[in-house]
């Protein structure tokens, strides 16, 4: 192919990009599926799935910092997973417990406020001192606001945000803008693109209300492979995307113009 074709070629392929949007996405939320089935695969038990898990973790915030992504949602442990044996179900909460100590220093060196989503009123008491306690220790930090859903379900938190609501607002009209101050996940913005690894593809009760115009990346990297490389392909194939929100696609490139 000669030059001129390679640089038609360019100005086609840039002007796709365009076409659609070229801006990253300001909230990201993964739900980290596959630990287990990681662990199961190299002959371990599941409980090492997660250890190895953290490091994604780890990997995954560092990208997220990187790229300069100011929201960053995990889903750390559902309302349903403590429905898990008793023995995996306390040894996630030592690793959080542990993990969250760690990082301490590396999430102030980067500026990262971390906060948590959900009820932690059943988390065991060592486990809910430790986050409050990060919580305050960051909540000053500008960089990047680093979400953990933790004892977190979609519902639940919908159900909280309602009766809340009922207790203090019993007969006046509620307004969506009103009824998002009631949720755990309130003071996040709206989720732009939601990452699931694992293979499966479905929501699993993940932020019911925030994904409403999510887009939405599924893979069948196991959540411990999961780097900054698959992050990246993930934030590629999001830039891609038409994101119309009701609209057609003539109005979204009129408005370009």
């Amino acid at each position: 192919m000669g030059k001129i074709a390679l640089l038609f070629k360019s100005v086609l392929m840039t002007s796709a990009s365009e076409t659609y949007h070229n801006s990253l996405p300001r909230h990201v939320a993964i739900i980290m599926d596959g630990n287990g089935r990681w662990a199961k695969l190299r002959g371990k038990d599941r409980i090492y799935g997660h250890v190895r898990g953290v490091e994604a973790v780890r990997k995954v915030v560092e990208a997220a910092r990187e790229k300069q992504i100011p929201y960053l949602t995990l889903y750390t442990f559902s309302t349903e997973n403590w429905q898990r044996p008793r023995k995996e179900v306390d040894a996630l909460m030592r690793l959080l417990a542990e993990t969250v100590r760690k990082e301490e220093k590396n999430l102030t060196e980067n500026r990262i406020k971390t906060v948590v989503i959900g009820d932690k009123s059943r988390l065991p008491a060592e486990v809910k001192e430790i986050f409050d306690e990060i919580e305050i220790k960051t909540s000053r930090n500008p960089a990047m606001t680093l979400s953990l859903a933790l004892n977190y379900g979609g519902q639940a938190e919908i159900l909280h945000a309602v009766n809340a609501l009922l207790k203090e607002c019993p007969e006046k009209p509620v307004s969506g803008t009103i009824f998002e101050r009631y949720l755990h996940s309130g003071n996040l913005p709206d989720v732009d693109l939601m990452i699931r690894t694992g293979g499966e593809r479905r929501i699993s009760n993940f932020l019911l209300w925030k994904i409403a115009y999510a887009e939405l990346y599924f893979t069948p990297v196991l959540w411990p492979d999961f780097d900054k490389t698959e992050f990246e392909k993930a934030l590629t194939d999001y830039l891609k995307r038409e994101r119309r929100y009701g609209k057609t696609s003539e109005q979204i490139h009129s408005n370009e113009d």
